[in-house]
């Protein structure tokens, strides 16, 4: 007598469905890095102390397109030619740190190139940027900014230096449309706007959100509270009314499509679970009266 057929689909053996998952995750890791969320490595000291050198920040590539930065932002961004890097990338050696450093570039946890930089959104498209005030302050249209994650500043007494930032002095500057004003945390030894140069908002990668390494250092970046009251720049005239938006979270939710790969996983030790128990017969056992 034939077997009669379960109905139920036929489960794929664990060797083979754990090879289709790693790639069904590898491809959502590039997809992720290439339109969503990018994780970049810290390679110097020019945003301490709110980001240390070795943390993992995770950028947002996204939120950009719908608006342009603000002020306080943190912004990834590529340097224009004129800029000088911050540090001298590693050189590689051998076929595996090649193939580890390409690998990492797809899915987005290498170290960045040696232009790209990590800064702070001072001014953006029609603000007046200055330093200093009589307490050495930076000002941005006329308001003094009190900066307290500002680590070490710059000396106030050197005169300014197009080539060097190591002056706290530099005379009024108007962001030009399109462009930014960005400043390192760091003053002290960070090479930034003040010596280099403005930014071209098209340059920008997108804006880090989160620490996510080391552990012990997982926080937020927000925006500090000291750039709410900055008045908004003369040349663009009085504010226009825009559509309410949801409160700024800094690109979580973004990070929900993460969850995916991690589900695709779950769904493997399941069915293997699943297999390790005892097939059900679809046979009922009959009770005796």
């Amino acid at each position: 007598m034939p077997r009669r057929a379960s109905g139920r689909r036929r489960q794929m053996p664990l060797w083979q469905e754990l090879p289709l998952l790693l790639i069904v995750a590898f491809c959502l890791a590039v997809l992720i890095r290439t339109f969503l969320l990018q994780a970049f490595f810290i390679p110097s000291g020019s945003m301490e102390d709110t980001l240390l050198v070795g943390d993992r920040v995770l950028v947002n590539k996204i939120v950009y397109d719908v608006r342009d930065p603000e002020r306080g932002e943190v912004v990834v961004f590529r340097g224009p030619p004129n800029w000088t890097p911050e540090f001298q990338d590693e050189p590689q050696v051998g076929f595996m740190a090649k193939l580890g450093r390409t690998v990492g570039d797809l899915v987005g946890v290498s170290r960045p190139g040696e232009k790209d930089f990590i800064k702070r959104v001072i001014g953006v498209p029609g603000d007046k940027v200055k330093c200093c005030d009589e307490q050495g302050r930076v000002q941005v249209n006329g308001k003094s900014m009190d900066e307290p994650y500002v680590l070490e500043n710059s000396d106030p007494d050197l005169p300014p230096n197009p080539r060097e930032c190591r002056s706290r002095q530099f005379d009024e500057i108007t962001v030009a449309p399109g462009n930014l004003f960005v400043m390192g945390d760091h003053r002290l030894v960070s090479q930034d706007s003040r010596c280099q140069g403005q930014v071209p908002i098209d340059n920008v990668i997108g804006r880090a959100f989160v620490i996510v390494w080391p552990y012990d250092r997982w926080a937020g970046l927000g925006v500090p509270s000291n750039f709410d009251d900055v008045p908004r720049a003369a040349a663009l005239g009085p504010p226009a009314e825009s559509p309410a938006r949801l409160p700024d979270q800094g690109g979580f939710a973004v990070v929900l499509p993460l969850l995916l790969p991690l589900a695709l996983f779950n769904r493997g030790s399941l069915a293997f679970s699943a297999r390790s128990r005892r097939p059900y017969s679809g046979r009922r056992r009959r009770l005796r009266p």
